[in-house]
């Protein structure tokens, strides 16, 4: 800890030297520092530093008004001789270059714990695995904020508070996750300083006006929710430019939701003032303002440095942490260059590698925190050769820093893909649901699997026949739908699903088959709604225009949402059989595989009979075991295979 301390009028007084070297050295608590920094009657200008947060600096009467610094660090410790004792907020890290979010998987320390640095404090579930979370310092657990089994945390979210003196641990029984994402207020913004110069102190980071919206007729056009699941989406590409007029149902821009990319309409007339959101824009939440909409063309104009109010909520964090890193730049170096970085402070798995390669802790340099060696500076090390010491002139601080210094401030990037042997690729917002909603339904829904064979020798002389004498053309994937919803009609009990909230079973008023389409953006499903009720052809028609707008992205919401039953056809490959996966909240999906030629022994009188070759085809139930059981699961098979091995019952 480093401390700033001057006098406005006279000499520190030494009362003050005596109760932050008492601090330093032996950690006394704060009251004791107080009380002998007020028995010299001074008037102290201070600041206090931790080792991963700028200055904090007050100018008081009396010491009761220390200030904490601002909550811009990930984790740092918080002085207050008044409100929360030392301590230090670990937050959620970014332990993979993709890594937005986290979960806590379980906790390794309870609170009431002292730890040491390098023990592990939980498990942390990343996007690619999941890794053990250590402490940097040693202290005692006082506080956990996010508890086992916390999901979707996202990085710099607070999970735990470390205290340095075990008697603070109860101070933060009542301690909350929202207070401690909460950044304390500054004290310059509570009261004006008193000092006569402005730069003795960092000002506090005043939001950067967005230019408030002129008081003009205007309209925000938000990211709309365009499917139940929807919570963010993607903007691909804006139709209209700033400054064009617009009518009623223009394409404003295309949006990329969980199912299919959409275009974006206007719901009145005027004129495009404002694109908010930019082209190639991800992630976008459900509400964010897109664009401004204006009334008259004269008022375009003035929106032309108009952010939508997120510039404004952005800018304080921006202007926060240039101002750290102008005010920690020259003192840190300066702190590192006289004591050395903080090496020792290392993991047990740096620990083991170090031992098990021979290097030197002195000869590997780390990119952690303030200097601290990690696992892959090590790995690094051992693959590259120890690193060269640097020179004491090259250490040393320059005078003034130069503007690029804070980004060279930053931990360095992480090795390239080709070292690690794998390669990141983006994915689109679809196949992100996708993969969510799969996996929550095969963790969470008891699949029921069953498999029966049909043979498809009356349906390949029916299509042959349809399309030499009618000119119909129909695939086998369009019978095994029909079959399929009159398998239903037959067996109503397996077109139903499981309400979660209700806790019970709902039968569903019409049959609609959802269909499986490959697209290059991942598996859709559009369906065909009251498939019972429809004729081959009509099926066969419906399924080719929805296929290929899927396939273009172009569906339109309510031609995938819903579906009772899903169908996933393989038998254009060389699958014979397989098991899918049920698409919630439906209860079946029925997984069909290719023909194959089979000799069976075909009877024609009692005693007499002859081998035959037939096209069999294999086809699997998945089946929501609370709704299907396996007696309703064969009986659909026993009807499914039935109209498919009399395929002239389905033209009636």
């Amino acid at each position: 800890m480093a401390m700033a301390a001057c006098c406005r009028s006279r000499p520190l007084n030494r009362a003050l030297v005596r109760a932050f070297r008492a601090a330093k050295d032996n950690r006394r608590s704060i009251s004791e520092a107080r009380r002998s920094c007020l028995s010299g009657n001074c008037e102290p200008t201070f600041g206090f530093r931790s080792e991963a947060s700028g200055f904090a600096r007050s100018t008081t009467h009396e010491l009761k008004l220390w200030q904490s610094w601002p909550q811009s660090a990930l984790g740092f410790r918080a002085f207050s001789s008044g409100g929360d004792p030392p301590h230090e907020k670990i937050t959620m890290p970014a332990l993979s270059p993709t890594m937005t979010q986290g979960n806590v998987a379980t906790w390794k320390k309870k609170e009431g714990d002292q730890v040491a640095a390098g023990d592990v404090l939980c498990e942390i579930e990343t996007d690619k695995a999941t890794l053990d979370l250590e402490a940097m310092e040693d202290g005692f657990l006082a506080k956990i904020l996010a508890p086992d089994g916390s999901k979707d945390l996202p990085v710099g979210a607070p999970l735990c508070i470390v205290v340095e003196e075990k008697d603070d641990i109860g101070k933060f029984a009542n301690y909350s996750a929202d207070a401690a994402s909460t950044a304390p207020p500054s004290s310059q913004a509570q009261e004006p300083a008193k000092t006569s110069s402005s730069s003795s102190a960092p000002k506090s980071p005043q939001p950067v006006s967005s230019s408030p919206a002129p008081d003009v007729p205007h309209e925000n056009i938000t990211m709309p929710a365009l499917s139940p699941t929807m919570t963010q989406g993607n903007v691909l590409k804006w139709k209209k430019n700033i400054g064009e007029k617009i009518s009623a149902g223009d394409v404003l821009c295309e949006i990329e939701t969980d199912k299919a990319t959409l275009d974006m309409e206007a719901m009145e007339d005027g004129y495009l003032a404002k694109i908010l959101v930019p082209a190639g824009t991800k992630d976008i939440p459900v509400g964010q303002p897109l664009c401004v909409v204006v009334e008259e063309e004269g008022d375009i104009g003035k929106f032309e440095n108009y952010t939508g109010g997120q510039e404004a909520q952005l800018a304080p964090k921006d202007e926060d942490r240039k101002a750290q890193t102008t005010e920690d730049a020259a003192p840190e170096t300066s702190h590192e260059t006289e004591s050395g970085p903080k090496k020792n402070r290392v993991g047990p798995s740096v620990r083991r590698y170090l031992a098990e390669s021979g290097l030197d802790l002195a000869s590997v340099h780390g990119s952690g925190p303030h200097g601290m060696i990690l696992k892959g500076d090590v790995l690094k090390a051992i693959k590259t050769g120890p690193a060269k010491p640097k020179s004491p002139t090259a250490s040393a601080p320059p005078s003034k820093p130069p503007p690029s210094a804070a980004p060279a401030a930053k931990a360095p990037p992480l090795p390239a893909s080709t070292d690690l042997g794998f390669t990141d690729i983006p994915t689109t917002q679809i196949r992100k649901i996708i993969a969510q909603r799969l996996l929550e339904s095969k963790t969470g829904t008891p699949h029921l699997y069953l498999t029966a064979e049909a043979i498809l020798d009356p349906i390949l002389a029916l299509r042959k026949s349809l399309k030499e004498n009618q000119g119909i053309s129909v695939s086998v994937n369009d019978f095994v739908i029909k079959a399929s919803a009159l398998a239903l009609k037959s067996v109503p009990e397996a077109n139903a699903f499981w309400d979660e909230k209700a806790g019970d079973i709902l039968d569903n008023q019409s049959i609609d088959i959802s269909v499986a389409v490959a697209t290059d953006k991942g598996l859709l499903t559009p369906i065909v709604k009251s498939a019972d009720q429809k004729s081959l052809s009509e099926i066969s028609t419906e399924i080719k225009s929805l296929a290929e707008r899927a396939r273009a992205g172009k569906l339109k919401p309510h031609e995938f949402q819903g579906g009772t039953f899903s169908i996933s056809n393989l038998g254009m490959f060389p699958v014979d059989n397989f098991c899918a996966v049920i698409n919630p909240p439906q209860a079946c999906i029925l997984a069909v595989g290719r023909g194959q030629k089979h000799v069976i022994w075909e009877e024609h009188v009692e005693g007499e009979g002859r081998p035959v070759t037939v096209t069999k085809m294999a086809v699997t139930l998945s089946a929501d075991n609370r709704v299907v059981d396996t007696d309703i699961a064969g009986r659909f098979l026993d009807a499914l295979t039935s109209n498919l091995s009399e395929p002239a019952n389905m033209l009636l």
